[in-house]
């Protein structure tokens, strides 16, 4: 083939990429723009009906802070006498227990304090520091220290169980026990993980919250929300208190993305280590935990861990914390007067 014969067949190609490239994008734009205005259509569409609720300005913290390494770190602290302390689930906060009121009801005869884990709540969650479970666990620990509280009780609820356990497992960490709220202990197949792991990728995930109007975050917290707590209804407590613009700001976003990513690693870690657990443990789970399965999850751990005692709630869904308060408080109070020397260890 003759050199001007070549330079013309590369002209055409480029011409035939280009056209189809042109093609491409135009047809790209075509269709993000139609999903734009369905978009915007839709979003109209809710606006009509659902009307985002009012709530206290972001900046306002109920409690107080304390630094840790330059990281400022929330907590609501009430009551006074021996130490309970209590670890939030994934998409919430430390405020959440007191709005369930458990947190005033463990006041009532022992000193409480609620912490926000990193990215939740009031609390930071600088990007230099990769939050695993183990790194979460640290950070409570340095906060404890701080704080002069020692042989505390650990109460988690859901991924808050993770650190709890985090933290038992750690070597030279004396507790007195743990209380396991509607708990993950082993990993396990979950759409939500595979659905969400690409929005904890660095840069990918910001890029798409920062696309995502806020009104779209208070449009879905409902959903959300009756998902959690059904088959009971959402608290009207829970509806007027719960901070939503907190719970769906970029921040705490990027940190529920991160810690949802990463469950299924963190208890991997953890699950050898059950059975030298030599403390008082009491797991209490909703049989009908729409997020949790308790036979896969919460019994399974029982026959880890000797001298567990497990409690299956009749009827309950992932927030027990509500609506189970009083058996909350007795699991409480049976670990806190348990012996781990007086236990059986197999």
């Amino acid at each position: 083939m003759s050199p001007l014969v070549r330079r013309r067949a590369s002209r055409r190609a480029v011409r035939r990429l280009s056209s189809g490239l042109a093609s491409i994008l135009k047809a790209t734009a075509q269709f993000g723009e139609a999903a734009s205005r369905q978009g915007q259509k839709t979003l109209r569409e809710a606006r009509k009906t659902v009307k985002p609720p009012r709530e206290p300005a972001p900046g306002r913290a109920p409690g107080r802070f304390v630094e840790i390494d330059g990281l400022r770190v929330h907590y609501i602290a009430r009551g006074r006498g021996r130490p309970v302390v209590l670890i939030h689930g994934n998409g919430t906060m430390a405020e959440d227990f007191a709005i369930s009121g458990l947190l005033d009801q463990l006041a009532e005869r022992y000193r409480v304090i609620a912490i926000d884990r990193p990215g939740f709540g009031h609390t930071e969650r600088p990007r230099h520091r990769i939050w695993t479970a183990a790194a979460q666990a640290r950070l409570v620990e340095r906060v404890l220290d701080q704080l002069n509280v020692r042989n505390p009780v650990i109460l988690g609820h859901s991924w808050g169980t993770i650190v709890s356990l985090a933290l038992a497992t750690r070597a030279g960490r004396d507790l007195r026990g743990l209380v396991l709220l509607s708990g993950f202990y082993y990993p396990a197949r979950r759409a939500d993980v595979a659905m969400i792991t690409p929005l904890a990728i660095p840069g990918v995930g910001d890029a798409v919250r920062s696309l995502m109007p806020s009104t779209i975050g208070h449009l879905l917290a409902p959903h959300v929300f009756r998902h959690v707590f059904k088959p009971q209804a959402v608290p009207a407590r829970f509806k007027a208190r719960f901070p939503v613009g907190i719970s769906v700001h970029p921040t705490q976003a990027r940190a529920s993305a991160e810690d949802t990513a990463t469950m299924n690693a963190a208890v991997a870690l953890l699950q050898d280590h059950y059975a030298d657990l030599r403390l008082p443990v009491a797991i209490l789970s909703g049989d009908a935990d729409a997020v949790v399965d308790p036979a896969e999850q919460s019994q399974r751990l029982h026959g880890a861990v000797a001298g567990s005692t497990l409690t299956i709630l009749p009827g309950q869904g992932h927030m027990i914390h509500y609506a189970a308060r009083a058996k909350i408080g007795r699991a409480v109070d049976a670990v806190m007067a348990a012996r781990a020397k007086s236990l059986h260890w197999l």
